[in-house]
C-alpha cells in the first residue's frame, strides 16, 4: 500500500500536471534540467526523441497501471496457486527496473532507492506445503487475530484521507493528513522545467575588483565549470546543492540564501567543507555577488570540440557586488 500511493500518486500528479507529461515531452528536459544530473545524464539527455517519449510512457503504464497489479497477491489467501504470487513480484520488478534507470540517469538521493527496497516487499514466497499449510500448529491464536485486525482497521481510517487524495482534483504532493504521519501523500516532479537556471557565486579579494578579480565558488553536484563532467552522489543527499536547484524557481531568494552569503564572507570553515573547492584557500573575500546563467548539456559535435559538458550564457546580476559590513546592515 505504501509502494503503491508512492508510485501511483506521483503517476497521478504528472497527469494532472504540466502539459510535458501528457504530449510526451516531459524526458526531452527532464535529463538536463533535473536537480542534480549524473555522470550519464548528458548521454541520456541526447537520446533521440522517439526515446524519450517511450520513456514517458513507460513512466505512465508503470506509475498508473502495473502498480494495480501489486495487489494481486491478496487472491493467494482463496487459492493454492501461485500465480498471485508471481503476478505482485513481476509487478515490483518492473518498478525496479524504472527505478534502476533513474539512478543511472540521475541523482535523486535516497530516493529511488528507498523505493527499491519498498518494491521488495511485494515479492512473496509461495507456500511449499510444510509447516503453515495445515494442523492445529498452524492457526493463529486468537489475540493475536484480535491484535492485528485492530491494527489494520485502525491503520485503514488514518489512510482514508490519503486514498480519496489520490483521485482528487487538487491531489496534495508529499503531504501528511496526520499527527503520526501515517498514510501520507507522495509525488514528485509533477512539473518539468524546459531551461536550467544556475546562480553561481562568486568572490574577490580586491578592494576595488575589476571582471577579471572575481572567481567563483564550485559547488560538489550542481552544475558549475562547463568542464567538469556531472558527478555520482546519489545515494547521498547534497541539501545544499538540491536547495540550490529550487532557488530560481522561486518569486524570491530565500532567506538562507543571505546566511550561505554572509557565511562565505566571513569565510566559515564548516560552510566551506560543504563546496568542492574555495578558491581563496580559507582566506574571506571582501565581496561576493551572484550571478544568473542559463546552462544546457553540449551536443556531440561541442564536446568534441571542446571538451565541455555544458554551455552557459551569462543573464543577469542576480545580487551586485556586496561585502560584510551591507550584509550586516540588511540583516
Amino acid at each position: 500500500w505504501l509502494l503503491f500511493r508512492l508510485e501511483f500518486g506521483a503517476g497521478m500528479i504528472k497527469i494532472r500536471g504540466g502539459r510535458e507529461w501528457r504530449d510526451l515531452t516531459a524526458l526531452t528536459f527532464h535529463h538536463e534540467t533535473q536537480p542534480m544530473p549524473g555522470p550519464f545524464s548528458r548521454t541520456a539527455h541526447l537520446l533521440p526523441r522517439w526515446f524519450h517519449k517511450g520513456e514517458v510512457i513507460g513512466n505512465h503504464v508503470t506509475q498508473l497501471g502495473v502498480t494495480w497489479l501489486l495487489f494481486v497477491p491478496v487472491f493467494s489467501l482463496v487459492t493454492d496457486q501461485s500465480w498471485p504470487m508471481v503476478v505482485g513480484a513481476v509487478a515490483a520488478g518492473v518498478m525496479v527496473v524504472t527505478q534502476l534507470w533513474l539512478v543511472l540517469t540521475g541523482n535523486f538521493a535516497w530516493l529511488n532507492w528507498a523505493t527499491i527496497v519498498l518494491a521488495f516487499a511485494a515479492v512473496g514466497v509461495p507456500s511449499s506445503g510444510s509447516d503453515f499449510s495445515s494442523g492445529e500448529d498452524a492457526a493463529l491464536p486468537l489475540w493475536w487475530t484480535v491484535l492485528t485486525t485492530t491494527v489494520a482497521v485502525v491503520y485503514l481510517g488514518l489512510n482514508w484521507p490519503a486514498a480519496r487524495n489520490l483521485f482528487s482534483r487538487n491531489q496534495v504532493m508529499n503531504g501528511a493528513f496526520n499527527r503520526w504521519g501515517l498514510g501520507n501523500a507522495y509525488g514528485a516532479f509533477g512539473t518539468v522545467t524546459r531551461t536550467r537556471t544556475e546562480y553561481v557565486i562568486e568572490g574577490t579579494l580586491a578592494e576595488n575588483p575589476s571582471e577579471e578579480d572575481w572567481a567563483e565558488y564550485q559547488f560538489r553536484g550542481k552544475p558549475g565549470d562547463v568542464m567538469r563532467r556531472p558527478g555520482q552522489f546519489a545515494p547521498y543527499h547534497l541539501r545544499l546543492d538540491w536547495m540550490m536547484w529550487f532557488l530560481p524557481l522561486g518569486d524570491r531568494l530565500d532567506g538562507w540564501f543571505a546566511v550561505l552569503l554572509r557565511r562565505l564572507l566571513e569565510a566559515d570553515a564548516p560552510t566551506l567543507r560543504l563546496l568542492a573547492s574555495d578558491p581563496f584557500d580559507g582566506q574571506a573575500p571582501t565581496a561576493v555577488r551572484v550571478i544568473s546563467y542559463r546552462y544546457r548539456f553540449t551536443d556531440r559535435a561541442e564536446h568534441r570540440r571542446t571538451g565541455a559538458f555544458w554551455v552557459r550564457d551569462r543573464r543577469y546580476e542576480l545580487v551586485p557586488s556586496v561585502d560584510l559590513e551591507q550584509m550586516h546592515r540588511s540583516s
